[in-house]
């Protein structure tokens, strides 16, 4: 009986971790680093499907990584702001089904702001 119950366990757990897959989901992720290379903790990362629908944003870690995790299959947007600086926005990224997409925003110069 025991056993039939792990068994049974073991097969919803994969069961669930297949659906996953086949709802498209994959993550977004990357980090933020400043003009000199260093990584920028708590700067706000915005995304949005490249159409322009369904923005959202995050705040990087102590590390200056950011994650959009369980997004939708298909092509983004994103782009960094930090200190009264954008970085440019990177078109077009692909995020692909049970997969992490990995970027890297830099953030310009203080003499370069962006605000587009």
């Amino acid at each position: 009986m025991q056993r039939s119950c792990a068994i049974f366990l073991l097969v919803a757990i994969l069961a669930l971790a297949v659906a996953a897959d086949t709802k498209g989901l994959g993550t977004l992720a990357g980090t933020v680093v400043g003009p000199s290379g260093k990584v920028v903790a708590g700067a706000r990362v915005t995304s949005q499907g490249a159409d322009g629908t369904k923005p959202q944003s995050t705040l990087t870690n102590s590390e200056g990584r950011f994650f959009f995790p369980e997004l939708q299959n298909g092509y983004y947007d994103v782009r960094a702001y930090h200190s009264g600086a954008w970085t440019s926005w990177k078109h077009n990224v692909e995020v692909k089904t049970g997969k992490q997409t990995e970027v890297k925003l830099q953030l310009p110069s203080q003499a370069s702001h962006q605000s587009n």
